[in-house]
């Protein structure tokens, strides 16, 4: 990694992964909120799901940002870079997946199978291919569907960077791979393959075709930046006219009609057109001011706390659903149980802290950050600096500017 890019990291970005984790953890527990609150307060949060877009964009950028100005297609650049994306990506996946799958063994959960062959399904998993089906989008770990998005812009990111350096069509390349991904619909929406490319809306918010246009603003961001001094310095208010900006396309999506047999304004073509565009666009301006300019907000985010809670975020967003998030939740029933027991055997009519949803919700949230912060520290970080050091795909070199003392991490 070149010292332009460690004296231009922005630990502001790590803090928004936690961010844009909670944002997500929030719009599945949106329900939560409809105890005590008005239903627009809970449409409003159910649509925090934009927590995914800000990964999308974050991807783009980082990859961009980190590889752009270096990368060559040659086989031992192409292995290196696989290397440092398996390490950062793989291991944690990979074991989690494994236990939802134990998990699936003792409890027979419908969801993390969607009723076919287990070991089927686990190898669907396990190699992320289970994300290009509308059917079993949402098997094994449920919001890994993300990570086969991810992965398709792991491995298109070099082609588009060499496209855009030899031919110059970086602005036609998404209308042309969200064209592809229209033509497999055309293709596939007749033949009944497990909802492969079966519909628009799936291909437009699961599916890297869709989604593309969340990379390339990330790169474009890149492309604008890299050139420049991240110091910090600029007086304009990008950051806030940014944030405000992503929280008005969620209330967009809030106001919008939830189409028959779905659950959020995302769903609603207007929703997919702000999520996947507008939205983007607002997450741009905005780390583009957390990259030039110097507010409480960037402070914030920045925090050694925070910083910890993003680098940790990883793991916290692919269990605080499923069946660590459920481990919790029948503990807590637990003590709530065990909590009135105790009354009845005082002869008190107490409350239990163990007996409101939102309580409960919060004490799940502090667990599972707990458990990620946990498990960063002792499985994936060490995994990760393993993995890069080791011979895994290439053989490791001493002074390999992609080991992972560079600071910023894609």
């Amino acid at each position: 990694m070149s010292q332009r890019a460690q004296s231009n990291y922005i630990p502001a970005l790590t803090g928004v992964r936690a961010m844009a984790a909670y944002l997500v953890f929030i719009s599945h527990f949106a329900y939560v909120f409809d105890e005590k609150f008005p239903h627009s307060v809970q449409r409003f949060f159910n649509e925090f799901h934009i927590g995914v877009t800000i990964f999308f964009v974050l991807s783009g950028f980082l990859i961009a940002f980190r590889y752009f100005d270096s990368f060559k297609l040659t086989k031992a650049w192409f292995l290196q870079y696989l290397k440092n994306r398996v390490a950062r990506i793989y291991p944690m996946y990979a074991l989690l997946t494994i236990g939802a799958f134990i998990a699936y063994h003792f409890t027979q959960s419908p969801t993390v199978t969607a009723g076919q062959n287990p070991v089927v399904m686990f190898f669907m998993n396990i190699v992320f291919v289970r994300g290009f089906f509308d059917q079993f989008k949402f098997t094994g770990i449920a919001q890994g569907w993300s990570l086969t998005v991810e992965e398709c812009f792991y491995f298109s990111a070099p082609f588009i960077f060499l496209i855009a350096t030899k031919y110059k069509k970086f602005y036609i390349q998404p209308i042309a791979v969200t064209g592809l991904g229209a033509l497999l619909v055309f293709i596939f929406s007749h033949v009944n393959w497990f909802g492969f490319f079966g519909n628009f809306t799936f291909m437009m918010l699961y599916t890297f075709l869709g989604r593309c246009f969340e990379f390339y603003a990330g790169i474009q961001l890149a492309l604008i930046v890299r050139k420049q001094k991240l110091d910090g310095t600029s007086k304009k208010k990008f950051t806030y006219l940014g944030f405000f900006m992503i929280f008005f396309c969620v209330w967009i999506m809030s106001a919008l009609t939830i189409p028959k047999g779905y659950e959020a304004g995302l769903h609603n073509p207007w929703g997919i057109v702000t999520n996947n565009y507008l939205l983007a666009i607002s997450i741009t301006i905005f780390f583009y001011g957390l990259l030039t300019e110097t507010t409480f907000l960037k402070k914030f985010l920045s925090h050694p706390f925070i910083e910890l809670l993003g680098k940790s975020s990883y793991i916290f967003y692919l269990i605080h659903l499923g069946y660590m998030y459920n481990f919790i939740h029948h503990g807590m029933n637990s003590l709530n149980d065990y909590v009135f027991e105790l009354y009845d055997k005082w002869g008190v009519d107490w409350h239990s802290p163990f007996e409101y949803d939102s309580l409960n919700l919060l004490y799940a949230f502090i667990v599972l950050n707990i458990v990620s912060i946990t498990l960063f520290k002792l499985i994936e970080e060490p995994l990760n600096h393993y993995i890069r050091k080791s011979d895994f795909l290439i053989k490791n070199k001493a002074r390999n500017p992609e080991n992972e003392s560079a600071k910023i991490k894609a």
